[in-house]
């Protein structure tokens, strides 16, 4: 992920590549060599000489890396999810104050989901399909903040009401972690959401279907391709018609290093990672996650209904740290991603806006 970066960084206009911080000195070496970064030995020496930085790191070093860039006065960009908890996002907003904080959820900018978005009709079914084969990457986390997060944000953009309910099922197959997890959310407009996310299939799969009255839409992420049907009536009967909206869009990485501007993701603020820096009075999404991994943790029938609460968030951490049953294969993430460091000519130091488009997957 760190190397996707790396590579869009250094040929992105309007931004300098200054250099790469990662403990793996071998991964390092590779991508400095590559793009002709430079090496720092220290993360507070690479931050004194730049005004933006990347955090591509696992997950459970995003709140220490970037509350200590954003103490800086940095602006920063860290990959999604945001971070390994709540308590952890909260801390990273509180340190925000006037710098840029974005997540890098570029899916959301995938041109088939900006079609989507463009409907302006809340669904009231979604079914979401994301299967990835096993990959010894992100394993600091469980599937749900790993690839399930993407469709989260997503349905919260295409369903701004509350969620009311989450039911879910979760198995850890190939490491300590929930492997594949199936997710159901009710929300308050009475749309019905279904999800399921695996990092352990034979084959990749990325689709989304969204159903209205009278017609639906078939997303492909992968293709960035969606196509619409609906029934129309027509001399006294009633057809399906087939309505291709948008197909095979350039990819977004692709058309990256051609643009200004600043680089990855979504505000902070905008993804539902928070609300302020307290974190009180609750989030529309933020807390899904959690609901999610508990109830699909929890693996028994009688515990997967959770309604969801209002308020503030849910005490204790998204990610309880135990260990997987005796006789469980289990494998650990080894290595981090590297953090990278820009200069934002254009960027003024006190603030602006998050860039709109995202660096990687």
């Amino acid at each position: 992920m760190g190397r996707n970066h790396v590579r869009l960084l250094s040929a992105l206009p309007g931004a300098e590549l200054v250099g790469i911080y990662d403990p793996d000195s071998r991964s390092a070496e590779a991508a400095a060599r590559e793009h002709g970064a430079r090496i720092f030995p220290r993360l507070e020496e690479l931050a004194g000489e730049i005004e933006a930085a990347v955090v591509a790191a696992p997950t459970v070093a995003h709140a220490e890396m970037g509350c200590a860039l954003l103490a800086r006065g940095l602006h920063v960009l860290i990959e999604k999810p945001l971070a390994a908890s709540l308590g952890e996002a909260d801390r990273l907003l509180a340190a925000a104050g006037d710098r840029v904080l974005a997540v890098g959820h570029v899916e959301f900018f995938n041109p088939a989901v900006q079609a989507l978005l463009a409907v302006d009709t809340p669904p009231r079914f979604v079914e979401v399909q994301r299967l990835g084969v096993f990959s010894p990457r992100s394993l600091d986390v469980d599937v749900i903040l790993d690839l399930m997060i993407h469709d989260l944000q997503i349905l919260h953009a295409l369903d701004p009401s509350p969620v009311e309910e989450v039911r879910a099922t979760g198995i850890a197959v190939l490491s300590p972690r929930i492997d594949i997890a199936n997710v159901r959310l009710q929300f308050a407009s009475g749309g019905v959401a279904n999800l399921t996310a695996s990092r352990v299939s034979s084959e990749r799969a990325r689709k989304l279907r969204a159903f209205l009255p009278n017609r639906y839409y078939s997303l492909d992420y992968q293709a960035q391709e969606i196509k619409g049907y609906r029934l129309e009536e027509g001399g006294g009967e009633r057809r399906r018609a087939r309505r291709a909206l948008e197909a095979r869009a350039r990819s977004l990485c692709r058309r990256l290093p051609g643009r200004a501007g600043t680089s990855g993701g979504r505000s902070a603020r905008e993804t539902g990672a928070g609300d302020g820096a307290g974190g009180g009075g609750g989030d529309p999404v933020g807390e899904v996650p959690k609901e999610a991994f508990d109830a699909a943790a929890s693996r028994r029938p009688e515990q997967d209904r959770w309604p969801r609460r209002r308020g503030p968030h849910h005490p204790g951490p998204l990610l309880p740290a135990s260990p997987p049953p005796d006789g469980r294969r289990g494998r650990t993430a080894t290595g981090s991603s590297p953090l990278l460091a820009f200069r934002l000519p254009s960027l003024p130091s006190g603030g602006g806006e998050a860039g709109r488009e995202g660096l990687g997957e």
